[in-house]
């Protein structure tokens, strides 16, 4: 099943242009193009709405969040000030999910939801085990003292998955060996490391 996952995620990160996990970023590496007897054609244009949406398809994929999740993330982020679509990225980067794969813990996003969902994490304390649950400034995630002994966790204290991550953004303060990081401040949309051309899905969305 694991490896079944994994050759799924390949042939999404081959479909949407955008190495997904390390391990597609290697077979990326190999066939640049999208999967398909078709691959290697020559592609014909794209509509404006197909490019929108695949636009969105590579941001939600990022992330690893359903369709239903994502638009309410969205409609909350176009009833702040300012812009919606930087806003959108950073109401998404607060997700519980997204930071303990930032912070090193994990090695993918599906691994980072996996141990939220398995009750490994902590916020300030108190077992969190919801990815979407939405972290605010000044909270500490940490993985709960009886996992850090777990093979898994050593791994991630050692630095293992520092080689295949962005380096550790501005708005964390992560003490890796102890498992632990604070969300010191809100993220800022150039500060967050997914490619996506936000404004693309703002205008999807406003169709």
């Amino acid at each position: 099943m694991a490896s079944s996952r994994a050759r799924n995620q390949v042939r999404l990160s081959r479909a949407l242009g955008i190495a997904l996990t390390p391990k597609a970023a290697r077979a990326f590496e190999k066939r640049p193009y999208p999967p398909g007897e078709h691959g290697r054609a020559r592609k014909r244009q794209e509509s404006d709405y197909a490019v929108r949406l695949k636009e969105k398809q590579r941001l939600r994929a990022q992330y690893g969040i359903r369709e239903a999740q994502f638009r309410r993330t969205f409609d909350e982020a176009r009833r702040h000030p300012g812009l919606t679509g930087d806003r959108f990225v950073e109401l998404l980067e607060m997700r519980l999910d997204a930071l303990v794969l930032r912070s090193g813990f994990a090695r993918t996003i599906a691994q980072a939801r996996q141990v939220v969902v398995h009750r490994h994490i902590l916020v300030d304390g108190a077992i969190v085990d919801r990815p979407s649950f939405r972290v605010k400034p000044g909270q500490t995630i940490q993985v709960k003292p009886k996992s850090q002994a777990t093979t898994p966790f050593q791994i991630a204290a050692a630095g293992a998955h520092r080689d295949v991550l962005p380096q550790v953004p501005g708005y964390l303060d992560v003490q890796l060996e102890k498992l632990r990081a604070s969300l010191v401040r809100e993220p800022k949309r150039a500060e967050v490391p997914v490619q996506a051309d936000v404004q693309l899905i703002v205008e999807l969305y406003a169709r």
